[in-house]
C-alpha cells in the first residue's frame, strides 16, 4: 500500500496535539515487574433486600468461588441506604459504601431483571460511589464483573445496563458475564448453586476477574492516565501561574 492514499500522508503529523502532554508508551511502566503481593480486593454489590435473595446467594456463590484464587472478599449490605439526594454524603451507610469503593480494586455487580432492566436497590448503591471524591477516583481503573438474575427465561437486559454503568464508572469490565435464567430452580434449599452450565459460567467470571485484577492492578494509574486530562491540567496549571504573578 502507498504510504499517500485517497488523499492521507502518516508523514503529515500531528499538529493539533499539545507535545508536551502527549506520552509515548512507556514500556518500564506498563510492564514493570514489581507488584503487590497482597491478596487481591474484591467488592460484591447485589440488587434485592428480600429474604431469600437470588442475586445474593448468587453473589455469595461467586465470594466461596474468589476466596478459593485467594481474594479477599467484602459484601455491602444495601439494607438501610437512603435513596440518592435523600440524605447528606455523611449519612453512615454511605460512608460505608465509600469506604468500601475506595478499599476494593475490583468489584462484582450482581442484579435481578426487573422489568426488564436492573433494580432500583443496585442502581441506587451506584449512584452514591462517586466518580472524584476528594480528588480520588474510587472506582477508576479497577476491575468490574457483571451477573444477573432472572425469574422466567434467560435474557442480558441487566448485565448490558450494568456494562454502561462500569464504563460511565470508568472501571475495567470484563469481557464475560454470567445471566442465570429462572433463578429459583437453580439453587437448592440451602441456599447453595446447583452444578449446572450456569455454575460453570459463574466460575468462568470469576476466574476472568481475578486474572485481570492481577494484570491491572498495579499498572491502574497508568492505564487510565490521559492526554486531554494531562493537557486540562498543565493549562490550569499556566493559568494559575500567569495569575500569581500579576
Amino acid at each position: 500500500m502507498s504510504e499517500v492514499e485517497h488523499g492521507f500522508d502518516a508523514h503529515d503529523g500531528v499538529p493539533n496535539v499539545d507535545e508536551a502532554s502527549f506520552h509515548l508508551i512507556d514500556d518500564q511502566a506498563l510492564f514493570a515487574s514489581e507488584r503487590a503481593r497482597h491478596r487481591p480486593r474484591i467488592l460484591i454489590l447485589t440488587g434485592s433486600l428480600r429474604k431469600r435473595s437470588y442475586s445474593r446467594l448468587l453473589g455469595q456463590e461467586a465470594a466461596r468461588i474468589l476466596q478459593r484464587y485467594g481474594v479477599e472478599v467484602r459484601f455491602f449490605d444495601p439494607a438501610g441506604l437512603p435513596l440518592p439526594d435523600d440524605a447528606d454524603a455523611d449519612h453512615v451507610k454511605v460512608r460505608e459504601l465509600r469506604d468500601l469503593a475506595a478499599w476494593s480494586e475490583g468489584m462484582v455487580w450482581v442484579s435481578p431483571e426487573r422489568h426488564g432492566a436492573m433494580t432500583s436497590v443496585l442502581k441506587a448503591q451506584i449512584d452514591w460511589i462517586p466518580l472524584s471524591l476528594g480528588g480520588i477516583r474510587p472506582t477508576q481503573g479497577k476491575t468490574l464483573a457483571v451477573m444477573q438474575v432472572s425469574g422466567g427465561s434467560q435474557s442480558f437486559n441487566a448485565v448490558n445496563q450494568l456494562r454502561v454503568l462500569g464504563r460511565w464508572m470508568r472501571m475495567l469490565t470484563i469481557p464475560n458475564q454470567s445471566s442465570v435464567p429462572k433463578a429459583f430452580l437453580e439453587f437448592d434449599e440451602g441456599g447453595r448453586m446447583k452444578p449446572s452450565s450456569y455454575y460453570d459460567r459463574v466460575v468462568d467470571v470469576m476466574e476472568e476477574l481475578v486474572k485481570f485484577t492481577l494484570l491491572t492492578r498495579d499498572r491502574r494509574d497508568y492505564l487510565v492516565d490521559r492526554y486531554s486530562e494531562r493537557k486540562e491540567q498543565a493549562a490550569a496549571l499556566a493559568a494559575r501561574v500567569g495569575q500569581a504573578r500579576l
